[in-house]
Parts: C-alpha cells; sequence; structure tokens
C-alpha cells in the first residue's frame, strides 16, 4: 500500500501552511482541553448570525433525551415574511472531531445556503465526548430534530422539508441521525448534506493510512476523535451503526444524500465507499470528491476556486432537492 498522500491544491496548500500548528493534526487526549480553550472560541463570538440583519436568532434550551440535561438550539429565521408558505428547515450539526465545538461551529454554510432558499436554520449543541461517549452525542441531536419537528409551526417552518446537514463529525452525527429516524419512524427528513464526515471507526482505508501526519485532521486526531467517543471500542466487532454509519448493514431507505470530500484527506475513502453503498442500497446519492482538498478546506480558504466550487454544488443540490417532489433528488 502507498503512504504517498496526493497532493495539496496549490491554492489551498498555501491557505494550508500557517494553520498546521494551530488545527486538530496530532490531536491526542491530553490536548482536548487546550483545543478547546483555544482563540478560535472568542472568533465564534463574534460572528454576525443575522446576515446584516436577514435573519432573526435566539438561543433556545429545549427537552434532551429521556432523563439526560437540555439542549440548547440556535434558531434563525428569516427577518421577512415567508414568499409562500412555511419555510424548509436545515437543521446543522457541528463538527469538531466529537471533542470540540457548538452550535456557533459552521453554522455560516447553512445560513448561507438559507439566505438564498429562504430556510430557517436550526443548529443544535451537543454533549462531547470523552465526558460524554456515545450514544450521548447522536441521542442529543436526534432530542433535538424531534423538538424542531414538533415545533416547526412555531418557527415557520414545514416538518415535511427538513434537511439535515453538517461537516466532519456533524457530517457522521448527520448519517447517524438519518438511520436513527428511519428505524425509530422519527421526524421525516428529506435530505442529508454530509460534508466530509466522519463515518468509519476502524480507520484501516488507504486514505486514513496515507494521511497520517499530513493536514488538518490525520491519523493520529481521527484515533483521537473515536477513542473519545467509544472508548476501547475503536475498530472492534461491537461498535454500533448508531456510533460509525459506516457499520450499518442497511443502507436503504435513507433520505437523498449530498456527499464530499477532497482527496487528500484522512476521510476520502470511507466517504466514497459509503456512497456506494447508498447506490447498491436502491438509494439517492450525489458525491463529489475535490482534487487536493484537505480536511474542511473551503472553511478555512473560503475564497479559494475549489472552494467555491465546492460551496456551489451543495447550494445547487438544496435548490434542487427543495425544488422537486419530496425524496427524489
Amino acid at each position: 500500500m502507498s503512504l504517498v498522500p496526493p497532493p495539496f491544491d496549490p491554492e489551498l496548500a498555501a491557505a494550508l501552511e500557517p494553520l498546521q500548528d494551530v488545527i486538530a493534526s496530532g490531536l491526542t487526549l491530553d490536548r482536548i482541553d487546550e483545543i478547546r480553550q483555544g482563540p478560535w472560541i472568542a472568533l465564534l463570538d463574534e460572528l454576525d448570525l443575522t446576515l446584516d440583519g436577514f435573519f432573526q436568532t435566539e438561543d433556545r434550551t429545549v427537552p434532551g433525551p429521556a432523563g439526560a440535561p437540555e439542549i440548547s438550539l440556535l434558531i434563525c429565521r428569516p427577518a421577512a415574511a415567508p414568499a409562500k408558505g412555511a419555510r424548509p428547515v436545515v437543521y446543522h450539526v457541528h463538527g469538531g472531531g466529537m471533542v470540540v465545538g457548538n452550535n456557533r461551529v459552521g453554522v455560516d454554510a447553512p445560513l448561507a445556503w438559507a439566505r438564498e432558499v429562504d430556510a430557517v436554520v436550526v443548529s443544535v449543541e451537543y454533549r462531547l465526548a470523552p465526558e460524554h461517549p456515545y450514544p450521548a452525542p447522536v441521542e442529543d441531536v436526534y432530542a433535538g430534530l424531534v423538538w424542531t419537528a414538533e415545533h416547526a409551526a412555531e418557527l415557520g417552518a414545514d416538518p415535511e422539508r427538513i434537511v439535515i446537514a453538517g461537516a466532519s463529525a456533524g457530517g457522521g452525527l448527520c448519517a447517524a441521525l438519518a438511520l436513527l429516524a428511519r428505524d425509530r419512524r422519527g421526524p421525516q427528513v428529506i435530505g442529508q448534506i454530509l460534508m466530509g464526515p466522519m463515518l468509519d471507526d476502524r480507520g484501516d482505508t488507504p486514505s486514513a493510512h496515507q494521511m497520517a501526519g499530513v493536514g488538518l485532521w490525520d491519523r493520529t486526531a481521527n484515533e483521537t476523535g473515536w477513542t473519545a467517543l467509544l472508548g476501547e471500542l475503536p475498530g472492534g466487532p461491537d461498535v454500533p451503526a448508531y456510533a460509525a454509519p459506516a457499520r450499518a448493514e442497511d443502507l436503504s431507505g435513507l433520505p437523498p444524500a449530498f456527499l464530499d470530500v477532497g482527496s487528500a484527506e484522512t476521510f476520502r475513502d470511507e466517504v466514497v465507499a459509503y456512497a456506494s453503498r447508498i447506490w447498491q442500497a436502491g438509494g439517492v446519492a450525489e458525491l463529489h470528491v475535490w482534487p487536493g482538498g484537505f480536511h474542511g478546506f473551503d472553511a478555512f480558504a473560503p475564497q479559494a476556486a475549489l472552494s467555491q466550487g465546492a460551496r456551489s454544488a451543495r447550494l445547487r443540490w438544496l435548490r434542487r432537492l427543495l425544488a422537486e417532489p419530496k425524496g427524489t433528488a
């Protein structure tokens, strides 16, 4: 097996260089607190969540899973009256390797989509590992989805037009959420946007080996995230699909999926395999592998040509999904 990683896109490589020492490549369990307290937290407080007044925003505390603490939802609704009827919902799950982040992380992407398609954004905050291992994060995410569907009317939203979306760990949690909603006959989800999703605890793909020590989320960081979530289980025979969706034996009956990933990142091969298995199960999926993209490239280098292409592709897919009869994108 070749361990030579694919080259980074030249424009992205230039953006990556100053980030290497401050992001989570090489993350270990003893560095989680350090990462959580980094300067990036203060930057989240400076985000204009209204997008110059387009959205009205509120933080709402809602019931969590049975017997568990309440959860926090960031709710962003267009300030203007809807063009027609109830709005669709983008239900967002943040990234952070299962160990860092809050409901502000990455929310700029769904807000940008929602401004274009006149949607409500609900971004959920979930308990983090290792303090709160599986199933706490996915159960929090599911509880937030249930609340959103049940209270859609008061948000001016349509409970039958909910799209779930997340990047990295948030993408993995969205994939798990789609499985849970299917199996529990829970809220109807019409689509799932999985951006560089964290799907497989086993870490045995060629891309996982290629990216050891390379990029912003390398093999060591990935092992740390899965160990925090699952303890001694990662790679073993007893990992449930709601923790690692790549473990699911049955991918039929899922909502249409948009999946994308960089060619130069740890998750490349597991994302490609997941999309292939959706097709093999008779499902609907659109897959993009962005050449030379590192993990989260469009968030860290939004002006790069490849980032602009990725963002445009996601919005086009969402527009098509919302324009077509439910579940046929």
